[in-house]
């Protein structure tokens, strides 16, 4: 398994921009994919994204498109999801997690085997 530490979360005005980082601590990316969750209080894990590390093939939730950008940096061995357009319902834990999920799966939580921390993301209004 991959240890996984997840950075860059914090306060964001409404309209707001962050960009969270997924760092390799041990372990590489190599042959995963690497998606990004969320989890708000009271409701259930989110899928947010996807990379596949080795082709670079990129996924998103419909809810989500056009507002996520997630890519991979080679040399820091880490993964980036930059969100734009924050609303204060994008709330949350965000979590990034690694696994080999079959091909169209990749939504499903069950898919991925190693989980970071989370990060605590807050949009205020």
């Amino acid at each position: 398994q991959v240890h996984l530490v997840e950075s860059g979360g914090g306060l964001v005005q409404t309209g707001g921009s962050l960009r969270l980082s997924c760092a390799a601590s041990r372990g590489t990316f190599s042959r995963f994919v690497v998606g990004w969750f969320r989890q708000a209080p009271g409701k259930e894990r989110e899928w947010l994204a996807c990379i596949n590390w080795n082709v670079g093939l990129t996924y998103y939730a419909d809810s989500m498109k056009g507002r996520l950008s997630i890519s991979s940096d080679n040399a820091k061995n880490t993964v980036n999801l930059l969100m734009n357009s924050l609303k204060p319902e994008d709330t949350a834990v965000y979590y990034c997690a690694t696994g080999r999920p079959p091909y169209g799966s990749w939504m499903y939580a069950s898919q991925y085997d190693s989980w970071g921390q989370g990060t605590q993301v807050t949009v205020s209004s």
